[in-house]
């Protein structure tokens, strides 16, 4: 053997070490790098897990929810670019069609050979209801003054200048043939008189009163869009187009806003102990422009105040903000019951002036804390949230139970007994709200809600009148879901506004067991004679007593003179503003 031979070996091995270190490094570099891999996908995988079991738990809400289907709109414009050679095919059909066929069967449809429509029917005056077989009630107008010169032999009644207006009975509509007794003198120079048309809520208007009371409860008693009630006229033979209705809506609920409803919320605001409210969004129709564009609907609030048991009021506001949460109330320093909305804040907070006197007091809505514990326990299946549920039902057991309790009794038993078992609630919901705060989902946001809003909730425990919940207000609310359902919007902010001066009547009208269009039907033949500073008499609260004092024979009449009664003693007069 070579002297070399042993230095080679230890050449070979060193390098052979040295491949071998460096294949080990590589693996470990490689191991190292999987293991950070392998931590970031198991990261992601956790992440995907938390939004899966989200998604999960939307899908699971989904199921419980009770959804409702939205219009069937479609792009016409988008199917004309796909089926333009279908399109162009039709267009040539129809230019194949003989003019002289044509036009004969356009005109016995009702439209111009364009295809246009043929525009607007020309008008034709008054539309005369003689014609219409209807049941006849007969008023007949005559003047005091040629009366009592009939009896004394000096003039004579030769004639009745008639005309008719619709009027609403159960069970159909009513010709009501008004008849204004023409007068004649018998003196050397003989004149013609004819008694004057009485005081009307529209004048010009075909209805009389019972019709419009029909309409207004038929749309937004009922729900029913004007369309289906027109459609229900011209079955029965009546000419009442919608566009009509609509005027008729807009003008009555504008005289009654500024009347009645005006009268009542004053004193709702001066005399009130506790205003619930809440409030929907609806779609208001875009106005006209020159530009034949479509637009799409822009979206409005109507709000509802309910005053204790007294009014029921809803208003219309373009946006949902602050300041005309604050207009809306103006400056009233009762309790105000809501459901912890931020738009509703500003009543609460002090006055920047030392001039004010205080603030309004908020009441918190214990329905609202448990539907967000229900949303959890449905969608997550904890068993934290069903014991929420559960500790929030005994509340609401012992409210049935004291329900028909005085109020200074009802408020003894909440502190004895609610009021233990509420604070009780609350110091655990803190506790289990610190386990679930750095998580998302639906825990954390209902003892989120629960403990921010503890003082609120806990509230009603203060006075035997305060509600446990705000759902009176969520109710009439109901309302306004039911119609929007059939008439999908509104044609203007001014329409909105008046449609909810008539819809707080009608429910100030149900409130006081009231039947709505009787109510309606009578507010509407007496407001024209009512005293200006006499309004808030013909307020729901106070109808059964001012109507007790009319002549029911003069109130039954659609038209005619009434002799308005003195106000009531001080001791029975609505409070004075």
């Amino acid at each position: 053997m070579s002297v070399t031979e042993p230095e080679t070996s230890t050449t070979a091995l060193q390098s052979r070490v040295a491949e071998l270190e460096a294949a080990l490094s590589a693996e470990r570099a490689a191991r190292a790098a999987s293991e950070t891999l392998a931590a970031k996908l198991e990261k992601d995988v956790e992440t995907l897990r938390a939004s899966h079991e989200r998604l999960r738990q939307e899908l699971e809400m989904l199921r419980h929810r009770i959804f409702v289907a939205k219009a069937e709109r479609i792009d016409s414009q988008q199917l004309e670019l796909e089926f333009a050679a279908k399109l162009s095919a039709l267009d040539e059909l129809a230019r194949q069609i003989p003019k002289a066929a044509s036009e004969p069967e356009l005109a016995a449809a009702g439209s111009s050979p364009t295809g246009d429509g043929g525009g607007a029917a020309k008008p034709r005056g008054r539309r005369d209801l003689r014609g219409l077989k209807l049941p006849e009630v007969r008023i007949e107008i005559t003047d005091p003054l040629f009366e009592q010169l009939v009896a004394e032999g000096k003039a004579a009644r030769v004639a009745f200048d008639e005309s008719c207006k619709l009027g609403w009975q159960r069970g159909g509509q009513r010709k009501v043939v008004i008849a204004r007794a023409t007068y004649k003198t018998l003196d050397d120079d003989p004149m013609l008189e004819t008694a004057a048309v009485p005081e009307e809520l529209l004048p010009r208007a075909l209805a009389a009163p019972s019709m419009l009371a029909h309409i207004v409860h038929e749309k937004f008693g009922r729900g029913l869009p004007l369309y289906r009630i027109e459609a229900g006229f011209r079955r029965d033979g009546v000419p009442i187009d919608r566009g009509t209705m609509s005027r008729w809506l807009e003008e009555l609920g504008g005289a009654v806003g500024a009347t009645i409803i005006e009268a009542a919320r004053q004193d709702a605001l001066a005399t009130a102990f506790c205003i619930s409210t809440d409030a929907t969004g609806i779609a208001i129709q875009p106005e006209r422009t020159s530009e034949k564009t479509r637009r799409a609907c822009r979206r409005g609030h109507y709000f509802v105040q309910i005053a204790d048991r007294d009014h029921v009021f809803f208003e219309y506001a373009p946006k949902e903000t602050s300041a005309v949460v604050s207009e809306m109330f103006g400056g009233f320093k009762g309790y105000v019951q809501a459901d912890a909305k931020s738009v509703f804040d500003i009543l609460f907070r002090p006055a920047p002036t030392a001039d004010d006197d205080g603030v309004a007091t908020e009441v918190g809505c214990m329905a609202h804390a448990r539907r967000k514990f229900w949303e959890a326990a449905v969608a997550t299946k904890s068993p934290v949230a069903r014991e929420a549920l559960y500790r929030i039902r005994r509340l609401y057991d012992r409210e049935a139970e004291w329900r028909d309790r005085p109020p200074n009794e009802r408020a003894r038993l909440r502190s004895q007994i609610s009021r233990p078992e509420l604070e009780a609630f609350f110091s655990w919901a803190t506790v289990e709200h610190e386990k679930v705060r750095g998580q998302r989902g639906w825990l954390r946001r209902a003892f989120g809600y629960a403990t921010r809003q503890r003082e609120a909730l806990m509230r009603f425990l203060d006075d035997g009148r305060l509600n446990i919940d705000n759902t009176a207000s969520e109710r009439e609310l109901r309302q306004i879901a039911v119609g929007r359902k059939a008439w999908l919007f509104v044609g203007s902010d001014d329409h909105a506004a008046s449609a909810a001066s008539l819809l707080s009547l009608i429910a100030s009208a149900r409130l006081h067991r009231l039947d709505p269009e009787e109510y309606l039907r009578d507010v509407f033949r007496v407001l024209p004679h009512w005293p200006k500073d006499r309004f808030l008499e013909l307020a729901p609260k106070y109808w059964g007593a001012t109507r007790a004092r009319l002549d029911p024979l003069q109130l039954a009449a659609e038209l005619g003179n009434l002799d308005v009664p003195d106000a009531p003693p001080p001791e029975q007069q609505p409070p004075s503003r």
